[in-house]
């Protein structure tokens, strides 16, 4: 049809159909010229090139945006790969070796700068995809949906490197506040031993005495565990070969009945420091000595807790579960200072089955009301038992942010954070294995041992107590017959008792059943059940020997 002479003009060609670019370069491809595609095609376009970001960096801008860039992102995302199954390959065949890389100062921060450097560069190619995408060319209803993806994306891939940057950076500053830098430690007849304190901490620790004293014993190959209790009221300690303190009290710590092993930390801290040249925590060296020297054993390294830290630690962890034998006091504030009486308790511990937060826990291995140190003693080894059984590795991770920063309360340590790697690793090791267990107390020993102690007969159980942690070995050189007990329940001095006389590891004579197998006492001898008014209506009559009938299994205990 004609209408003055020109023809009327044909509709545009549709969008589908080929065009060209610039150069003459036919652009059909629906990947790379979105242009061209139908918004279906530009919607399946879209998410794919969300998810070649995500599992493949680079590749989206390979095949629809920058080559160049996308073979540079390519490179770095190959060598990440590279660079994880060379640490997977580490995990299956020298895990204490990657963990030892993971702590170490330098090292770690090498690594965490890579992550921050990858994490913003995949941000950045999430960034450069979104553009690829070009969002006005969607269908507006899919608009949302693909930015939906892209961000989870974002936050699933570059967020994740980010936050394990954080991560490290955590656990670095923690390392680098609990731990020392100085030289390794080599094992002493196959096994670390470290010893484990506890104190109420302050901004002047000056004379702090170690409100609990325990080494925890750990073989070199297997991490088979022993956990010894040392009570703090032990006397006449004895100083180790080339302890500075053996040439002041060559018989042992004998001063007089102040000269409790606990009073060690007191007395060099303030009187004898010098004797301790360029040594952080001369008081803390002193104890360890002591405690070397009175179990006949190489103590390479110690650990000081803070009760605060003790307690925010528990908490990071989630709690810890165990079965309580008796009811346990949260003491109130002392009114007989003397006779150590407390008022009214501020509650009290049930007992049972317990799932205990850091507060309840850090009382249940703190109070002694009603009973002696060494009822409190193997509580304080149930709950190390328990710590060392519930942290596990999925704890770890979960509540990896808490636990660093609540270990940062671990007022002190000398162990070298170089050898981390290796006592982490000995520690997935003894996960799951029997923790023996060990007091110089009862019930291992008579009340009166810690008063008049043997060195021999100390020397000879702990060395029952660690070879039995370390796996089957030949019968004891030591023969002969058993000598009668004194009349206080002590062996005499001069025995030298065979191993097989001795109660086995663990605190429980041979024989018998493990520590676990005991009911909790939850009744009175007349089948009345306990409760927390019944005792508090003994205490606000003054009875205190029917509370101490009552509680008197409180010190039985094992972790769940």
């Amino acid at each position: 049809m004609v209408f003055s002479g020109a023809a009327v003009k044909e509709p545009d060609m549709p969008r589908s159909e080929p065009q060209q670019s610039a150069t003459g370069t036919v652009m059909t491809d629906p990947v790379r010229y979105p242009s061209s595609a139908s918004a279906p095609v530009r919607t399946k376009r879209g998410l794919a090139l969300v998810l070649m970001t995500l599992l493949v960096p680079g590749s989206a801008q390979i095949v629809a945006g920058d080559r160049k860039l996308g073979r540079v992102a390519l490179r770095v995302t190959l060598s990440a790969w590279a660079l994880l199954a060379v640490i997977l390959l580490l995990l299956a065949v020298n895990r204490s070796l990657l963990i030892n890389i993971l702590t170490n100062q330098f090292a770690s921060l090498a690594i965490i700068l890579v992550l921050v450097a990858l994490a913003l560069g995949w941000a950045f190619l999430f960034i450069n995809t979104l553009r690829l995408i070009r969002p006005v060319l969607l269908a507006p209803a899919a608009r949302p949906a693909v930015g939906i993806a892209l961000v989870l994306a974002l936050v699933l891939g570059s967020g994740t490197l980010g936050y394990a940057a954080y991560l490290l950076n955590v656990g670095r500053n923690a390392i680098g506040s609990i731990f020392a830098g100085g030289p390794t430690i080599d094992p002493a007849d196959g096994r670390y031993n470290f010893l484990m304190m506890g104190g109420d901490a302050g901004d002047d620790r000056t004379g702090r005495r170690p409100d609990s004293l325990s080494v925890l014993s750990v073989d070199a190959k297997t991490g088979q565990t022993a956990i010894i209790s040392v009570p703090r009221n032990l006397q006449d300690a004895q100083f180790s070969e080339g302890s500075p303190m053996r040439k002041l009290y060559p018989d042992g710590y004998d001063c007089g009945n102040e000269c409790l092993i606990n009073a060690i930390n007191t007395e060099v801290t303030n009187e004898h420091a010098d004797l301790y040249p360029g040594v952080a925590d001369p008081g803390a060296q002193a104890t360890l000595e002591a405690v070397s020297g009175t179990l006949g054993i190489t103590v390479q390294a110690y650990v000081l807790v803070d009760m605060d830290g003790f307690a925010k630690l528990i908490d990071a962890m989630g709690g810890i579960r165990i079965k309580a034998g008796g009811w346990v006091p949260i003491s109130g504030p002392m009114i007989d200072e003397a006779n150590g009486i407390h008022g009214m308790p501020d509650g009290w511990i049930p007992a049972g089955d317990q799932k205990l937060d850091g507060f309840h826990a850090l009382w249940y291995g703190r109070s002694r009301e009603f009973v002696d140190d060494y009822a409190r003693i193997q509580r304080q080894q149930c709950v190390q038992q328990a710590m060392l059984k519930q942290l596990d590795p999925a704890t770890l991770l979960s509540k990896f942010e808490d636990i660093a920063s609540a270990g940062t309360k671990v007022v002190e340590s000398n162990i070298s954070s170089s050898q981390l790697g290796s006592f982490v690793d000995l520690a997935m090791k003894a996960k799951g294995q029997e923790v023996k267990r060990l007091t110089i107390g009862p019930p291992d020993f008579d009340a009166s041992f810690s008063t008049v102690p043997d060195f021999d007969i100390i020397h000879d159980k702990v060395d029952e107590l660690l070879a039995s942690a370390s796996g089957p070995r030949a019968a004891s050189p030591v023969d002969g017959p058993v000598e009668p007990a004194t009349p206080g329940g002590r062996l005499q001095a001069s025995a030298r008792v065979p191993m097989a006389a001795f109660p086995a590891a663990g605190g429980t004579p041979a024989q018998t059943a493990p520590p676990s197998d005991f009911t909790p006492v939850t009744t009175t001898p007349a089948g009345e059940p306990i409760t927390e008014a019944m005792l508090n209506q003994l205490k606000s009559e003054g009875n205190e020997q029917a509370l101490r009938e009552l509680v008197a299994t409180n010190g039985k205990c094992a972790p769940l």
